[in-house]
């Protein structure tokens, strides 16, 4: 059900007219969903972590609205650009590390197109278990296209996603962009809305999920006193 691949002509024109426009008024659809994390921060904020930090964008925008901030991200150079960036901030720290090998407590907990690279049920458990009381977990993050469902809120994505741009990036690019940076880390997301959705009422009761345009989902949940109870134990 991928639009991309979607063999009518017409469509496939379409596609790659949307991709020309595009890429000449680029825009991040992750940064886009910075203001909708910065809006729903708990009351307490003494420690944040955010999973894959990559350049540390996010990170930048949590420092101030905590006492600490820690950043870690699997890829060891997106990591290194990212600690090279803070370093010397004391509310800053950045390591090169895999979520699973991260310990401690934290009020908030956020991850921007990262729950797609870990194991989903074991990412989401390991999430509840670093959180303090009243501590929140904030997740933006993609779904694999399956269902007539999910087609319908691509389309529409697709549809404003140059307009979008020409908001956001008037000025047209006409030559690719290079910072000099690492390429980010890719992967295509393997579990569709629905198996988050069911993954997600497993292991974090009372958590909001969210379908969103340009191609994201939104997952909020707040600890209320203890880690959620494991399947199977009373």
């Amino acid at each position: 059900m991928d639009i991309r691949t979607v063999p009518n002509p017409i469509v496939r024109a379409g596609g790659r007219w949307l991709r020309r426009v595009n890429d000449r008024h680029p825009w991040s659809h992750n940064d886009h969903f910075h203001g909708w994390i910065l809006r729903r921060l708990p009351a307490r904020r003494r420690r944040a972590l955010d999973v894959g930090c990559g350049a540390g964008l996010l990170l930048s925008r949590l420092r101030g609205r905590f006492d600490e901030v820690l950043g870690v991200d699997a890829d060891a150079a997106m990591a290194s650009v990212s600690a090279e960036r803070f370093a010397g901030d004391p509310a800053v720290s950045v390591r090169h590390a895999r979520f699973e090998e991260v310990g401690g407590t934290f009020d908030t907990i956020t991850m921007v197109a990262v729950l797609h690279h870990l194991p989903l049920e074991a990412a989401l458990r390991h999430a509840a278990d670093l959180l303090t009381p009243g501590g929140r977990l904030l997740v933006v993050g993609l779904a694999r296209v399956e269902t007539l469902t999910d087609l319908a809120w691509d389309l529409p994505s697709s549809l404003l996603n140059p307009l979008v741009g020409l908001i956001k990036h008037p000025q047209p690019v006409t030559e690719p962009v290079d910072d000099g940076g690492p390429p980010l880390p890719m992967r295509d997301p393997a579990e569709t809305f629905a198996e988050i959705s069911g993954a997600v009422r497993g292991v974090l009761p009372g958590a909001r999920l969210r379908r969103r345009l340009f191609f994201r989902y939104t997952l909020e949940w707040t600890r209320t006193d203890g880690p959620p109870p494991r399947r199977g134990t009373p």
